[in-house]
């Protein structure tokens, strides 16, 4: 799903939202701005499916820690031993999710008082899997769909503009600078850049 609408951007452009000729461009330029916005934060900011991911006993686990190569939202079923016939259910009451009171999650640590332990039966590589929602949230937060609005708007008024790049004129040499994401968007994603 796209972090915003067509009408979104009509709105935020002044421009009478029952107009149909320019849906199928902003829907384009949507894609277009969702993904520089994925792009330049590292992150997917959207998940409504759950989906299951494998991780390495040992080079992805810490002791009891296992961490995740990417946000989730939301942790439906772990299992370790998954490469056997008969895979262990990690249970939600035997860990903890790791921030420990907010998502995304980066990683979840097993608890001490259980007995269970990341395993593997023949290969380290699938010892583990882990089905949930890969990304920050189910639904974009208010200053990413924001900045999806706003990036639109900025590619669509592009269309129109004999201008696509910042010029200066340093004693009559002409420099043009690429101007990239506009700043006000780009203070609106850096907060949420993913650190690797």
């Amino acid at each position: 799903m796209a972090y915003c609408t067509s009408t979104d951007v009509k709105v935020y452009l002044g421009v009478n939202s029952t107009l149909t000729e320019d849906d199928t461009l902003l829907t384009a330029l949507i894609a277009r701005a969702q993904a520089q916005i994925e792009m330049h934060t590292r992150r997917v900011f959207q998940s409504t499916a759950n989906s299951t991911r494998y991780f390495t006993v040992g080079e992805d686990t810490d002791g009891r820690v296992l961490s995740f190569d990417d946000d989730i939202c939301s942790i439906a079923t772990v299992t370790t031993n998954a490469d056997s016939t008969a895979p262990t259910t990690v249970s939600s009451t035997q860990y903890v999710k790791l921030p420990r009171n907010e998502a995304p999650y980066y990683g979840i640590r097993l608890k001490d008082s259980e007995s269970v332990d990341w395993e593997y039966t023949d290969d380290p590589v699938d010892g583990i899997t882990v089905s949930g929602k890969w990304a920050y949230s189910t639904t974009p937060p208010a200053d990413i769909k924001n900045a999806c609005i706003r990036l639109s708007a900025y590619y669509y008024r592009l269309k129109d503009s004999q201008l696509f790049d910042v010029q200066a004129v340093p004693e009559a040499g002409v420099i043009t600078v690429p101007q990239g994401i506009p700043r006000d968007v780009q203070l609106i994603l850096d907060p949420y850049i993913k650190r690797m």
